[in-house]
């Protein structure tokens, strides 16, 4: 007697977006963004004064040295400003409000979970504003194949990673165009003026270059001479090919000629090292799970520790993890290496 029919228009449901809670979020962002406008317009920028705050910024030898990035393609070197240097402008030139956010997830037609993101940036005092959405699929790619990523650091830090680089497009769309090639006049000034060529200066260049399998054959071999006869002009455009390496913007290929290298038995850097192991393991002659692999893993240990750019640090270290041949105690020993070099780095 009481069992009830269906309705076939279904049950009267509320909206996620209709509850308390969302609608004082809502308020909340509407409040704040309406304050910031408001600022803006009470407290314009000084164009002349903002300018000279800019000036002075890349007159620092250290953000000129992270201020352009440097690339190849069809011959002809591109270079422009980085990541670090778009940053600077937009806190300098000021009432900007840039950055990126998650808006929402899925699962792609492959099974793969991705990410919608969206960079942008907002001048507010003019009211323009620049916005890039673009998906960003929760995956990493190794030479073994590739897998999901199902950490939610590791998904933040790939979408970041991603994020970045749209972010300094729309903050460069936002600012006056003379105002950025002031800016790197300055950057290329201050690194002309401040070039180091001391010999402490060149071991600091070939460090910084090894995690990128670039060795110091390969740089004399660019430049035409030995690295103590380095020019300042010569630093200053090693600096901006190792921003670019650094942001991803090109590959060691491009500038070096990485066929070459010094021994062909030599092992200088991490991703030598796991490229090494990897052809050993696939030829079965890696060390039994028994046995101590600590020659191995003290050249791990220590070329990861020299690491400057998480994305090799990540790659390199993918083959180590699924590798059966190691014992637990030298696994446990790079793994403890590597999270703690990846947080030196993500907290620089």
């Amino acid at each position: 007697m009481n069992d009830l029919v269906a309705s076939p228009f279904g049950s009267r449901s509320v909206a996620v977006a209709d509850t308390a809670g969302a609608r004082q979020d809502q308020s909340r962002e509407l409040a704040e963004t309406q304050v910031k406008y408001l600022m803006a317009q009470q407290f314009p920028r000084d164009e002349i004064a903002n300018m000279d705050k800019i000036l002075n910024a890349f007159s620092r030898p250290t953000l000129a040295e992270q201020s352009q990035y440097q690339f190849s393609r069809g011959g002809t070197d591109i270079n422009g400003p980085s990541i670090r240097a778009a940053e600077a402008m937009a806190q300098k030139w000021g009432n900007m409000d840039q950055g990126f956010r998650e808006r929402s997830r899925g699962i792609g037609p492959d099974g793969v979970p991705f990410s919608e993101v969206e960079a942008f940036c907002v001048d507010l005092e003019s009211r323009t504003s620049k916005r890039l959405q673009f998906i960003v699929r929760h995956w990493r790619d190794t030479k073994q194949g590739g897998y999901k990523l199902k950490d939610e650091r590791d998904i933040y830090e790939l979408c970041a990673n991603q994020a970045q680089r749209r972010v300094r497009a729309c903050i460069l769309s936002q600012i006056p165009g003379d105002v950025i090639d002031a800016a790197m006049a300055q950057a290329n000034a201050t690194l002309h003026a401040k070039a180091d060529t001391s010999p402490e200066a060149i071991q600091k260049i070939i460090a910084a270059f090894e995690p990128f399998g670039v060795t110091k054959e390969h740089i004399e071999k660019r430049i035409q001479r030995r690295l103590d006869a380095i020019q300042p002009a010569q630093v200053v455009t090693l600096k901006r090919i190792y921003a670019s390496l650094r942001d991803g913007m090109s590959a060691p290929s491009e500038w070096f000629e990485m066929a070459e290298v010094a021994e062909a038995g030599s092992t200088t850097t991490l991703k030598d090292i796991a490229s090494k192991h990897a052809a050993q393991k696939a030829n079965g002659k890696t060390k039994k799970p028994e046995q101590s692999a600590s020659p191995v893993i003290d050249a791990i240990v220590a070329e990861i520790d020299k690491a400057t750019d998480v994305d090799v640090l990540d790659l390199a270290m993918d083959g180590f993890r699924s590798d059966d041949a190691l014992s637990e105690d030298d696994k446990q020993r790079v793994e403890a290496a590597y999270q703690n070099r990846r947080e030196i780095l993500l907290g620089a």
